[in-house]
């Protein structure tokens, strides 16, 4: 997958670097990024009750991960209200989409192997 299809929203060096380089790593949390991603959306809507907490679990998780643009969207959510939660779905739509081209990509490095000795 060609880094073209990546918009920015999941800073990826920074996790990767935080993974001490270990892709293997870097694959498995952002696997439960979007395992648990799955859970908040449907909290995140206005009317939900559980609004609050989801929020700031996802601001904290955004953080660890690089995508700083859905933490701070979950900053203002919280310091303003509900209001803001469309930009924090469409945060996190964003940060998700990259996420999938992100991990389709490491599929097709694995798929390529390991470099061949002349």
């Amino acid at each position: 997958m060609a880094r073209r299809d990546l918009t920015g929203a999941v800073d990826f060096a920074y996790l990767e670097s935080y993974a001490a380089g270990d892709l293997e790593v870097v694959a498995e949390v952002l696997e439960l990024f979007r395992q648990q991603a799955a859970l908040w959306a449907p909290l995140i809507a206005p009317g939900q009750e559980g609004w609050p907490d989801a929020v700031h679990t996802i601001k904290g998780t955004a953080r660890g991960i690089g995508a700083h643009t859905l933490a701070k969207a979950c900053e203002a959510a919280e310091t303003h209200g509900e209001g803001r939660l469309s930009a924090v779905r469409d945060a996190l739509d964003a940060a998700l989409a990259d996420v999938a081209a992100y991990v389709h990509e490491l599929m097709l490095r694995s798929l390529k192997g390991p470099p061949r000795s002349p």
